[in-house]
């Protein structure tokens, strides 16, 4: 008995991965590389020739684009992997939300390659980038200005700073010229 729930859970999985791609209209190809598997593992996983994914971080990537909680599949176990609660990635989400993208919609605006590396930040595996750049990217997608962006990744480069081992506090003349360099700096870029 016990055996036939689990076939029939798995059933249910692989069956609404299938009406997902349906629904949207995203092609199993941009699904597979957004979550970061073969596209015949995606053809496996929808034809039910495989089990469906008992690995942690391809449910939560496959959750995360189909803007659902892991925990929805049957399968989902405790993550192996620590997830980064983030302020910056609350943030991104609630711009996301308030502009009224799908994350479908927020990831084909990057392109194929940087997905992946979207759906990890946005499931929390991964933090926000250090480089300006790369978050301007995000930032540019969900049209946030430079000055509501500035403090997260001020933050996020005093965090890399500590976690390698300088003193902020010894070190705030230093720490406070960066940054006021920075600041300045991507204050005139934009202009």
């Amino acid at each position: 008995m016990v055996t036939k729930n689990k076939q029939r859970d798995k059933l249910k999985s692989s069956k609404r991965l299938a009406d997902f791609l349906e629904k949207t209209g995203l092609h199993k190809k941009d699904f597979s590389q957004m979550v970061g598997v073969t596209l015949s593992y995606v053809y496996n996983l929808i034809d039910e020739s495989i089990p469906f994914s008992t690995r942690s971080a391809t449910l939560e990537r496959i959750a995360v684009v189909m803007d659902i909680n892991p925990e929805e599949f049957p399968e989902y176990r405790i993550p192996q992997e620590p997830l980064i609660v983030d302020e910056t990635i609350e943030f991104l989400k609630e711009k996301q939300h308030n502009k009224g993208l799908s994350t479908v919609q927020f990831l084909k605006a990057f392109p194929r390659k940087k997905r992946i590396e979207i759906v990890d930040i946005m499931r929390g595996a991964l933090p926000i980038p250090i480089d300006w750049n790369e978050l301007k990217l995000i930032g540019n997608v969900l049209e946030i200005t430079d000055a509501e962006l500035y403090p997260y990744w001020e933050n996020r480069v005093k965090d890399v700073l500590k976690n390698s081992g300088m003193n902020l506090r010894e070190n705030a003349g230093l720490v406070d010229s960066i940054f006021e360099c920075a600041e300045n700096y991507i204050k005139n870029s934009s202009n």
